[in-house]
């Protein structure tokens, strides 16, 4: 969209930047101001999960028929779960909730027909995603912190600028069958939008619903081309002039919700690892999910504003089987072949065995190699094939045989080949189980699924914890925060 006479001599030209053959600058370094503390991430190291398996006992339930599967949802609910340990203090405190212990996952649903990345099966847009040239991949961003910290000592936040990269098109069988609830507005304009924005932050006070209307009703792409005509209207960054008019958890899920995706990963990574300690949970959820597209981008990214290199980085504050398991994904070279051979399935259902239960000690980079070079439906297949083979699932061994982070890691990824929305419902339930809540995580869910898969996830919510997702977050929220939670997730 281009508005005539706009923007002057001096504006990037919007909405096609970068100019052609400059995409991979994303944009040019140094051009835009990222100061390095946007903000400081609440919560700390991803604790140690226990070896015995993850949650629950039992097995699952599906094709090849895992052992001790009774079906899904147990019929007295989710089977039950140990407190996680609660909310993370800001900053540094103890971050996402362990996993709980017991021999596999009891009753782990299972997608009738697993999706595995990409965007609403009704658009498979470029990458996967809804909304336009827009990369709306999974953005994997550490955002609030309590509403209690003094948000004035905090630095300013970066201007994020609108970008267009260029994306090859995945496998259609990755676009299909999820969908976000939040859509690209019909009879978008950015102008108008703009200054709905304007005056409800003019003058005495804030008008936080017309600004909730906006957000929570506008695809990520949409918002990008709001941002870059609030500043042609106005000569004012949009960003700051909603920073100066919010605070506590509403401003860093506004703020969150206006980064452009690619930049949310890159910024996300680089706050887990900046400073003393390293959020391991951040690094598992953004790398161990994405696709190989989004993982090269993030990388690209990552160089280019933050002038580092992520594998360097990744080095540098992990170790052991963890650190070899991070580096594999962020080579960003999974197997993205969706058809599924069965023989070498087999092969490696018997490999892991040999690997693991079948041996004394554990062949770790057996582990690694698999885990981190096939397909997602083909994992799901080993997964399959090692129930029947072993008479135990995949996910039990990997919690007998490994433990902490790289433990998790390697859960994630056989999660996700396994349910991909019930991996982000079961993580939004331990965001909000015990005292307190754990901000980040559930923004950092909401806001990257939206437009791709938080339907399905609201769906195995339900089914999961017989409560709906937005009966827990008004439970759990609350003020102008919980409405533009519940304006995002819908009822």
């Amino acid at each position: 969209m281009s508005y005539p006479g706009y923007p002057p001599t001096g504006y990037p030209a919007f909405p096609g930047y970068p100019p052609a053959g400059q995409e991979s600058s994303f944009p040019p370094p140094g051009q835009y101001s990222y100061p390095s503390g946007f903000p400081p991430v609440g919560g700390g190291a991803y604790p140690p999960t226990p070896s015995s398996g993850y949650p629950g006992a039992g097995g699952y339930p599906g094709a090849g028929g895992y052992p001790g599967a009774g079906g899904y949802p147990a019929p007295g609910g989710y089977p039950s779960v140990p407190q996680p340990g609660g909310a993370p203090s800001y900053p540094g405190g103890q971050g996402f909730g362990a996993p709980p212990s017991g021999a596999g996952f009891s009753g782990y649903p299972q997608a009738p027909s697993q999706s595995y990345g990409g965007g609403p099966s009704q658009v498979p847009l470029p990458g996967g995603f809804p909304g336009g040239p827009m990369p709306s991949q999974y953005p994997g961003g550490q955002s609030p912190y309590p509403s209690q910290i003094n948000t004035e000592s905090l630095p300013s936040y970066p201007v994020f600028s609108p970008v267009s990269l260029d994306y090859s098109s995945e496998p259609a069988s990755m676009t299909q069958g999820t969908q976000g609830t939040i859509q690209p507005a019909a009879n978008f304009d950015a102008m108008r939008d703009a200054e709905i924005l304007r005056k409800a932050m003019k003058g005495f006070g804030t008008d936080e619903q017309a600004i909730v209307d906006v957000v929570a009703n506008r695809s990520n792409d949409q918002r990008q081309k709001i941002k870059a005509a609030f500043k042609t209207m106005y000569g004012k960054d949009l960003i700051k002039d909603l920073k100066s008019e919010l605070s506590g958890n509403m401003e860093e899920l506004i703020l969150a919700l206006f980064m452009p995706p690619t930049y949310y990963d890159a910024w996300s990574l680089q706050n887990a690892m900046k400073g003393v300690g390293t959020q391991e949970r951040v690094l598992i959820e953004i790398l161990c999910t994405r696709t190989n597209q989004e993982i090269r981008e993030i990388v690209r990214c990552y160089q280019s504003e933050f002038g580092r290199d992520l594998e360097k980085d990744i080095r540098s504050d992990t170790s052991g089987h963890f650190e070899r398991l991070l580096v594999s994904m962020c080579q960003g070279n999974r197997d993205e072949n969706q058809n599924v051979n069965h023989q070498l399935a087999q092969e490696d259902a018997q490999r892991l065995y040999q690997a693991g239960e079948g041996k004394l000690g554990t062949d770790e980079s057996c582990f690694n190699m698999i885990l981190a070079t096939r397909s997602f439906p083909q994992l799901k297949a080993t997964m399959e094939a090692y129930s029947r083979m072993a008479n135990r699932d995949l996910l039990s061994s990997v919690g007998r045989e490994f433990s902490g982070s790289v433990e998790s890691g390697l859960k994630t990824i056989l999660q996700c080949a396994l349910n991909r929305p019930a991996f982000f419902a079961e993580r939004l339930h331990y965001s909000m189980k015990g005292a307190g809540t754990d901000d980040s995580t559930l923004v950092r869910i909401v806001v990257t699924r939206s437009e791709i898969d938080l339907v399905q996830i609201k769906q195995m919510f339900s089914q999961m914890y017989q409560k709906t997702l937005s009966t827990r977050i008004a439970s759990d929220t609350s003020g102008d925060y919980r409405r533009l939670l519940l304006a995002i997730v819908g009822q």
